[in-house]
């Protein structure tokens, strides 16, 4: 069950409703720059959380300027389309809200749920395009409330990261399939539940890639395909490629 840190109180609460029904996660992203698309895989990270606990989501956009260009980029960064909310000014029927804001946005009252969103210092799309993926996995690196560094080393040292685990996963795929060990399973879980503690995610799978011999490889394979639900990194794109 994830819990967030509410930016209104500081206090962790549940962010999928307590009764059946949909809730709604709204990305409050305008303007084209890293710290916008940060709002929205943070976004589409509190989307694939809720859905894989079983919570029904709808996710919406907000915002007013340059969103063509806003909602490509996302695409490539991997984010699932988000609902233009002025296409449901009807209204929603959800049974709770959770809103995705950069640190600078003021959290309304009510019931709904702030997950505040820290500032991208340098803004990596102002120089020249980085590769997608390692851009998703530098801001994954950092907690979503601390200020995420985008430099040329950050983006390096994730690019590098990527590619040995593509290699290790099309690798392991080659070995006889095994379930994910219940106690990987818990450790990713607790990780992402617990405020989406990224990091301590990716953390956990360099403790799988770093394991000795009595972790079979298919089960190393089926741990990084699950996490990789929530990662959204393609992390088994090259399985069944040429060596």
């Amino acid at each position: 069950m994830l819990r967030i840190i509410d930016a209104r109180t500081g206090e962790p609460v549940v962010a999928a409703p307590v009764r059946r029904g949909l809730t709604r996660v709204e990305a409050h992203a305008s303007g084209y720059g890293t710290g916008s698309l940060r709002v929205l895989v943070v976004a589409d990270l509190v989307v694939r959380v809720l859905e894989l606990g079983g919570t029904s989501v709808l996710p919406v956009l907000t915002g007013e300027r340059e969103q063509a260009e806003l909602r490509a980029a996302a695409t490539t960064l991997g984010v699932r389309p988000f609902e233009d909310a002025r296409d449901l000014s009807g209204g929603f029927g959800e049974a709770q809200a959770v809103h995705v804001a950069g640190e600078d946005s003021a959290a309304t009252a009510g019931e709904s749920v702030w997950v505040p969103v820290g500032a991208v210092r340098p803004d990596a799309l102002a120089g020249p395009d980085p590769d997608p993926a390692a851009l998703r996995l530098a801001l994954l690196s950092h907690h979503h409330r601390a200020p995420a560094a985008l430099d040329a080393a950050a983006l390096h040292e994730a690019a590098t990261t990527l590619a040995r685990w593509r290699r290790a996963v099309a690798h392991w795929a080659r070995s006889p399939s095994r379930p994910v060990p219940d106690d990987l399973r818990g450790r990713l879980r607790a990780a992402w539940d617990d405020d989406l503690d990224l990091p301590a995610v990716l953390s956990v799978l360099r403790s799988v890639e770093e394991a000795g011999p009595p972790l079979p490889d298919g089960a190393r394979f089926e741990t990084y395909a699950y996490a990789d639900r929530l990662l959204g990194l393609e992390l088994t794109r090259d399985v069944g490629a040429a060596a």
